[in-house]
């Protein structure tokens, strides 16, 4: 028998095969499988005009064979089979496939649904296997063919015996070393969850002989029972019409799935067609998974081809503010490249991707206007991240997510509001959304300069987390009304008359202002009559890109310990306090005390905004010597 060795560029071809382009192993299963499945596919097909074949849908089957003795697993269907030139096309030269000729000239005219489109992913064995046996009779034929080949040297083709029509692919493992177990491919459970895994809605049944053991009374070895399963369930549900499903359903595919305890929010199951042909099934979780704000945390929905899981994660369908769903995609229409792990960068994945993004936030929606409860809920687990994806999209994500975002506010204590609805009462003639910044809604409610603007009228949002105040820098307005911090050093809150007298305050006292900023060496940018203060008589304000609240975070970062930033403050103060009285009067008769109390005032202003006092010592000194 002379052995035929493989073209020099098919050679090249294999090599790469088997030690670069599949990056795991366990994908010879999910290939050799749907080469099976594409084989029956042709002659199911061919039965449907041709009442010669004999056979309906239900008689095609995929049989699984594990020889834990002889070390083979074996791959058998009763689909067209191969005819010896068919063999040398197909197996001997890499990359030549029937699969896209079945496509175009398929007597019923149709775009029948083929999996294996390259004819390379068989060549996948050699990743796992020492040899490869193929055992083929084509449909029609009265002959059988034997394909052998260690994947190195070529291979052999020879006429044998087989009784019936298909193929039977005999994959001899490789002997287990230190690093691989290649036995693992031998034991029913393994073979189970990688059907499971990749080939759960090949639409033939997949079958193999599984044992059980039976446990006896009176016996300490169970007996072992041999059911012939079929491990596939065949039929996806996200093929199925949503009028067949229940709630329950989806719930249970979810919780199976994606290894959540915890049922969704809600589901997303569309099947589109047009410029993008594909069906989707989305889940919103009703919890963040325990990493998920880390950086180990990988988003991504799984991705199918006509029912043969592709990728586990793709990442390319899912926007980074949408990270939170799970779910999965199933199209005929992507381009894959040779190994099917990865996807070729085309329109089509795109436009998928643009869709679900497009779902994902009218489903959200729907959820804020009509269950507004459980939209809550859903917001506590995951509106950080939309906060974190207008930031880091640099606003190209605002669009999305902007009407999604919910924040405490001054209006009602037990109730957070959307931008929508804070801009919808807006008093007349108010020309900027305010917020401020604090740990908590208690915090904020403390600090003096909420007390004034509350008391003219004005709603503030309250941002509680670190992230809100730079991804509403990022924003910068909403239906065209600009984020204004209260702590912002040009807000402007006071009526024309109260203007008038502050600016004569400010004329009359700048002297005392300027030595008092003289004081704080540097400090602060200015010291100045505040226009935000009712009762407290201090606080400080910031001037320029950088506020207090960002300085707060900013610093705290590790990677930022060796360089500080700072926000330019401004000392303000309440010219209607009694302690303004009093500075105007040390200014006159006692500047060093008008010193040490500048100092003091701007401390204090430190600990109110949750600053650290830059020098402790110094303030426990002065506090001393003004109880002395």
């Amino acid at each position: 028998m002379e052995k035929k060795e493989f073209k020099a560029e098919s050679r090249r071809l294999l090599d790469m095969m088997i030690n670069s382009i599949y990056t795991h192993k366990e994908i010879f299963l999910r290939e050799v499988i749907s080469n099976a499945s594409d084989a029956i596919d042709k002659l199911y097909f061919k039965s449907l005009t041709d009442t010669s074949v004999g056979m309906n849908k239900d008689d095609f089957v995929i049989n699984i064979c594990a020889d834990k003795q002889a070390r083979t697993l074996t791959v058998s269907d009763n689909g067209i089979g191969m005819s010896a030139q068919e063999l040398e096309d197909n197996l001997g030269t890499i990359a030549n496939s029937g699969s896209l000729a079945f496509k175009s000239d398929n007597e019923l005219g149709e775009d029948v649904d083929i999996i294996g489109q390259f004819g390379v992913g068989f060549y996948s064995t050699f990743m796992v296997a020492k040899e490869v046996t193929v055992v083929t009779k084509a449909y029609g034929s009265d002959k059988a063919y034997r394909w052998v080949s260690d994947g190195v040297d070529g291979y052999t083709i020879e006429e044998c015996e087989k009784d019936s029509v298909g193929t039977d692919v005999i994959i001899a493992l490789k002997d287990d070393t230190d690093d691989e177990k290649y036995s693992e491919y031998l034991e029913s459970f393994r073979i189970q969850s990688l059907i499971k895994k990749y080939s759960d809605y090949i639409r033939f049944p997949i079958k193999m002989d599984v044992e059980h053991p039976k446990y006896v009374e009176g016996k300490d070895e169970p007996d072992i029972e041999i059911e012939n399963e079929t491990l596939n369930s065949m039929t996806p549900i996200w093929k199925k019409n949503k009028s067949e499903l229940t709630d329950e359903d989806y719930n249970r595919f979810y919780i199976d799935k994606f290894s959540d305890y915890t049922p969704p929010l809600c589901h997303i199951h569309s099947k589109t067609e047009g410029t993008a042909t594909y069906d989707a099934l989305l889940y919103i979780p009703a919890r963040a998974p325990f990493d998920y704000y880390s950086k180990d945390y990988e988003k991504g929905l799984q991705l199918y081809s006509s029912g043969v899981m592709i990728m586990d994660k793709c990442s390319d369908l899912l926007p980074d503010h949408f990270s939170f769903v799970k779910g999965l995609v199933d199209s005929e229409d992507l381009s894959l490249n040779i190994s099917r792990e990865m996807l070729q960068h085309d329109r089509q994945l795109k436009i998928i991707a643009k869709n679900i993004e497009k779902s994902i936030k009218n489903e959200l929606t729907r959820m804020l206007k009509n269950d507004r409860e459980k939209y809550e809920k859903f917001f506590d687990a995951f509106g950080l991240q939309f906060k974190f994806g207008i930031y880091q999209s640099y606003g190209t994500a605002a669009d999305a997510v902007k009407d999604l975002l919910l924040f405490q506010s001054s209006f009602d204590p037990d109730k957070k509001v959307t931008l929508a609805e804070y801009v919808s009462r807006m008093k007349e003639g108010q020309d900027c959304i305010y917020y401020c910044c604090g740990e908590s809604r208690a915090k904020i409610e403390m600090l003096p300069v909420i007390e004034k603007i509350r008391d003219k009228g004005y709603e503030v949002l309250y941002f509680t987390q670190d992230i809100d105040e730079f991804s509403m820098k990022v924003l910068m307005m909403y239906d065209g009304k600009p984020f204004r911090s209260v702590n912002d050093g040009a807000i402007d809150l006071d009526t024309e008359e109260e203007k008038e007298e502050a600016k004569k305050t400010a004329e009359e006292n700048k002297d005392m202002f300027e030595f008092m900023k003289q004081s704080l060496d540097g400090k602060v940018f200015e010291v100045r009559i505040s226009n935000k203060l009712k009762s407290h008589p201090v606080c400080l304000s910031s001037v320029g890109q950088v506020s207090i609240e960002m300085e707060k975070v900013l610093n705290a970062m590790p990677q930022n310990e060796d360089n500080k930033v700072s926000a330019e403050k401004s000392l303000e103060l309440n010219a209607s306090h009694p302690i303004f009285a009093r500075l105007r009067e040390l200014y006159d008769t006692d500047k060093d005390k008008l010193a040490a109390y500048t100092k003091l005032l701007y401390s204090q202003a430190l600990l109110i905004e949750g600053l650290t006092v830059e020098n402790p010592v110094e303030f426990a000194d002065l506090i001393c010597d003004l109880m002395v």
